[in-house]
C-alpha cells in the first residue's frame, strides 16, 4: 500500500471518527424512506415524520457510546446528532435516498439544500455519499457518475474535510442483487469499482464498500439447500483481491445481514490477508428495534438498545479488534 496522503485538518477529522486503536468502529442510520416505511408499518405510529427522527435520536443518544462515530443524514437525523455521545465522531449524508427505478442507471443526486459547506457548519467531521455504480454500463451513465464524484471530491477538498465514498455495485440487466445470477458477477462489480474510485481525481479519503462476494452462496454459509458459488478459498481470494486493489483505507458496510455473519464476515476477510480499517455498520446493529418502537414504544425501545443494541456493538468491535487494521499505519500529511 501506498502512503496516504492527508492534509493536516483531515487527520485529525477522520481521527474522530475512529477508536483508541485508528480503526473506524462507526455506526449508520442515515436511512430515511426505507426507515421510514418500517417505522410506518407499527400499530402506534401515527406520524412517519416524527417518528423517524424520534427513532433516530434514540439510537444515537444510546447507541454511540460503544461506536467511534455515527453517519446520519440532514433531513431527519440532525437532532440525533446533537445527542450522540461526546466521543463519539460525525459523518454526514450528502445524497438524496434511494433512486429513480422508473430512469436508466441509478444516477446520484445531491440534496439541493445543503452542500458540503453546510454540512461541515453543521458539525459533520466527514461527509459521506452513496453512490450505485456498475462498471460494465453504459459508458455515457459512468462518466456521468465520474464527473459528479469529481466535484463532490474537490468541494471537500476545498473544505477540507474528509470524503467518504459508500459505493453499491449492481448489474443493469439483473433486478434482484441478491440473486445467484448477481452474486456470479459481483465480485468483478467490486473490485472494479474499487479500482476506478481509488483514482487521485476522486479525491476520495475513505472507502466504504461491500465485501467482494455474497456470504450467503459462500461454501459453509449458506442457508439450507442453498448450492455455494464460491469455496471458501475462492471467496478469500477475492478478499485479498479487494484488499490489494486500492491504496485508500477502505470499511465495510453490513448491507442489511444478520451481526452473526457480518462478524463472521470479517474474520473471513482477516484470515485472507485482508487489510481492512473498519465498519460502517447500520441495519445489523439495530434492525430489531424498530419492530419494537413501532409496536411497543420507547421504553421498550430503550431497554433493547441498552441491551441488545449494546451487546450487538461491543462483540462487533471484539472482532475488529482482532481483524480490523489502524488506517494510520501508513500516512503522510501535506499540506
Amino acid at each position: 500500500m501506498g502512503k496516504i496522503k492527508l492534509t493536516a485538518e483531515k487527520l485529525d477529522a477522520i481521527k474522530r471518527l475512529s477508536n483508541e486503536e485508528d480503526v473506524i468502529a462507526a455506526l449508520a442510520i442515515d436511512q430515511r424512506g426505507s426507515l421510514k416505511k418500517m417505522l410506518a408499518e407499527g400499530a402506534n405510529v401515527t406520524d412517519p415524520e416524527e417518528t423517524i427522527v424520534e427513532f433516530k435520536k434514540l439510537v444515537s443518544a444510546e447507541l454511540t457510546k460503544y461506536a467511534s462515530s455515527i453517519l446520519l443524514d440532514p433531513e431527519y437525523g440532525l437532532p440525533a446528532s446533537q445527542l450522540r455521545d461526546q466521543s463519539a465522531g460525525l459523518l454526514i449524508a450528502y445524497e438524496k435516498t434511494g433512486y429513480d427505478a422508473t430512469e436508466i442507471g441509478r444516477l446520484p443526486d445531491l440534496l439541493t439544500e445543503w452542500s458540503a459547506y453546510r454540512l461541515k457548519e453543521a458539525g459533520a467531521d466527514a461527509v459521506k455519499f452513496l453512490l450505485y455504480y456498475d462498471a460494465d454500463e453504459d459508458e455515457a451513465i459512468n462518466d456521468f457518475k465520474h464527473v459528479y464524484m469529481e466535484r463532490v471530491g474537490q468541494e471537500c477538498k476545498a473544505l477540507n474535510l474528509p470524503f467518504f465514498l459508500e459505493i453499491l455495485t449492481y448489474d443493469a440487466g439483473i433486478k434482484d442483487d441478491k440473486s445467484a445470477e448477481f452474486a456470479q458477477l459481483k465480485p468483478a462489480k467490486v473490485l472494479a469499482a474499487m479500482k476506478e474510485f481509488s483514482k487521485a481525481k476522486y479525491q476520495v479519503d475513505v472507502l466504504k464498500v461491500e465485501v467482494p462476494v455474497n456470504m450467503n452462496y459462500v461454501e459453509g454459509y449458506t442457508k439450507d439447500g442453498q448450492t455455494p458459488l464460491y469455496t471458501r478459498e475462492e471467496a478469500k481470494a477475492y478478499f485479498k483481491e479487494q484488499s490489494d486493489v486500492s491504496d485508500i483505507p477502505y470499511i465495510f458496510l453490513s448491507a442489511g445481514v444478520s451481526m452473526e455473519l457480518f462478524n463472521q464476515t470479517l474474520y473471513l476477510a482477516k484470515e485472507a490477508g485482508a487489510v481492512f480499517n473498519g465498519v460502517l455498520c447500520g441495519r445489523a446493529t439495530w434492525k430489531d428495534a424498530i419492530a419494537v418502537y413501532a409496536t411497543e414504544g420507547e421504553a421498550a425501545t430503550l431497554e433493547w438498545l441498552t441491551t441488545q443494541g449494546r451487546a450487538n456493538i461491543e462483540s462487533l468491535n471484539a472482532v475488529l479488534k482482532e481483524t480490523a487494521t489502524p488506517w494510520t499505519n501508513d500516512y503522510e500529511v501535506i499540506d
